[in-house]
């Protein structure tokens, strides 16, 4: 058992009481919050300590961790949801900002030829790359980078991705427009989430000048921005 205290202010004077606790399995505890999330009727996303509820599904195995994307989020599942309708087979993918690997990972599951993740935060890198081993994902398929430098060394010269996808924040996206912009072939597409229906103009009004974009899909007031490079 563990003692807990209850701190109230009363009159500016603090009060609290000590309670006793039951130990339990906090591990557990905290696992059963996570079901799998069902995206589309063939993706799935599943934690470790469950089964699958269809094995014949596309099955993105990731556990709640350190890097951001577990699939519960809305800004997630809104790119997942596009990836699922759009992905080509043969394409190449940017994922920037790729957390946990999710939507890396979805990609070449879903027939994606090569995927680049780029991400600020090492730990994200590393999370992404344990993520795909998890999923027995083919190591060759992938190159994951700390800066957009490193990670374009991997691209051929003037070659660009068929897909980049940004699952960031507004004021991000705007400021890193021209980066995002540069990697996207002529006729290929640009993915944005992360983004509030009310920041959703703002962010469109940057990428309208190379792209003709459109709001592809909203989930509980958080928008996803797509276009197709001029």
């Amino acid at each position: 058992m563990r003692n807990v205290a209850h701190v109230a202010h009363i009159k500016g004077q603090p009060d609290y009481r000590i309670e006793r606790v039951e130990e339990q399995d906090w591990v557990r505890l905290t696992q059963s919050q996570f079901d799998p999330i069902q995206i589309s009727p063939r993706l799935w996303i599943v934690p470790t300590w469950h089964q699958s509820p269809d094995p014949a599904a596309i099955n993105l195995i990731l556990d709640p961790g350190l890097a951001f994307g577990t699939g519960s989020h809305p800004t997630t599942q809104l790119c997942l949801g596009w990836l699922d309708q759009n992905l080509q087979p043969g394409d190449r993918v940017i994922d920037y900002g790729c957390g946990s690997g999710i939507l890396a990972i979805a990609a070449i599951k879903l027939g994606a030829d090569h995927v680049t993740g780029i991400d600020i935060d090492p730990q994200a890198i590393a999370a992404s790359q344990d993520n795909t081993l998890r999923n027995h994902c083919d190591p060759a398929k992938f190159v994951f980078a700390t800066t957009h430098k490193a990670a374009d060394q991997d691209l051929q010269p003037n070659e660009r991705v068929d897909v980049v996808v940004a699952n960031i924040l507004a004021n991000p996206l705007i400021i890193l427009a021209p980066i995002l912009v540069q990697a996207v072939r002529e006729g290929g597409h640009i993915v944005l989430s992360g983004i509030l229906q009310e920041q959703a103009e703002d962010v469109r009004r940057v990428y309208q000048h190379w792209f003709d974009m459109h709001i592809a899909n909203e989930q509980e007031g958080w928008v996803l921005l797509t276009g197709i490079k001029r």
